[in-house]
């Protein structure tokens, strides 16, 4: 009887010990930028929103920023941890999928009522939010704005704006600039140096010194005034309208070519896309949905823009010849 009962313990303990390794295995990796983990970013109320409906756990990891989330991929290879990537951009994605760093996310993106000036057909990477560059100034300090980027760059106005080669803004800005100024790209960017505070390597450290009184504008986008706003009550931050147009940004995710979860993954993937997630993020990442049926705020009526630029595919293409521009121009 005594062996009897023993045996029947250990079956217990076993049996437990399987259900623990179960549960504890249901751990979903998100591999994502700084910004989105900080406790006043989407991160955890989406981690929260998740895990209610998952039975799982969500595990952030971050970089500082896209590009640099791109470089943390590149460099684990296939030992990475990530099952899904979360704030790579449009531009980022030709890199991606050539490093074969993400898999096919197997939906029906028509399942989804996207925004139609998106046209997004790719199976590898979904949209979850997008948003416009643009400069921000403090209107109770600068009375006349740019309205356009060429009067920007000629004015005497200070500027803080990303690099180009850690930041994703700041590869926004490399577009926006070859957009505008094509073979004269160079002669631009050597203007702009005589008026620029300094080069970050990403966002929230411009953002930061431009704050603190540091420059008269600060490359963002031009959501920026809604965070104000709507978290600070104050309307003294406004965003440029270029008369050139502006450059956009699309944030994507994907599901990680090494994903130890691909159905958990898939399942965060149409979480991103869900209305409880859409509704979200304007006010935690200060982005745009990219689904069209969420009402906005009022602080976001200004915030479209007429957009200007090339394809991914042909940004990726010229990114480092771009860069190489860029160096050398403000390097003299």
């Amino acid at each position: 009887m005594k062996i009897r009962t023993n045996t029947c313990k250990l079956m217990a303990v076993a049996l437990l010990l399987l259900i623990t390794v179960n549960v504890q295995a249901r751990v979903l990796n998100v591999y994502t930028y700084s910004s989105f983990t900080t406790s006043w970013g989407p991160g955890p109320a989406l981690k929260e929103l998740f895990e209610a409906q998952c039975d799982c756990e969500v595990n952030f990891t971050s970089s500082d920023d896209g590009v640099s989330l791109l470089n943390r991929l590149r460099l684990e290879g296939d030992s990475t941890r990530a099952d899904v990537i979360v704030g790579l951009d449009d531009l980022l994605m030709p890199q991606a999928r050539r490093l074969a760093l993400v898999q096919p996310h197997g939906f029906t993106l028509s399942d989804w009522p996207l925004r139609e000036s998106l046209d997004w057909q790719d199976s590898h990477f979904i949209p979850f939010d997008f948003g416009y560059f643009a400069f921000i100034y403090d209107s109770r300090k600068v009375s006349e704005p740019a309205t356009s980027l060429s009067a920007l760059i000629n004015s005497d106005a200070s500027i803080i704006y990303q690099d180009p080669r850690t930041s994703t803004p700041g590869q926004g800005l490399m577009h926006w600039m070859q957009a505008v100024y094509k073979d004269d790209a160079a002669q631009a960017w050597q203007q702009l140096a005589e008026n620029t505070v300094t080069v970050t390597k990403g966002w929230s450290e411009a953002y930061g010194m431009f704050l603190q009184g540091e420059a008269d504008y600060v490359l963002s986008y031009s959501t920026s005034p809604a965070y104000h706003q709507l978290a600070e009550d104050m309307d003294a931050y406004q965003a440029t309208r270029f008369e050139e147009g502006h450059t956009a940004q699309v944030e994507v995710a994907a599901l990680s070519a090494y994903s130890r979860e691909p159905e958990l993954g898939r399942a965060f993937l149409a979480f991103l896309l869900s209305k409880e997630a859409q509704t979200l993020l304007p006010e935690t990442n200060w982005m745009l949905p990219v689904r069209s049926d969420i009402d906005l705020p009022a602080a976001f009526a200004d915030a479209e823009r007429e957009v200007i630029g090339f394809g991914s595919d042909e940004v990726d293409a010229q990114r480092r010849e771009w860069i190489n521009i860029w160096r050398n121009a403000v390097s003299r």
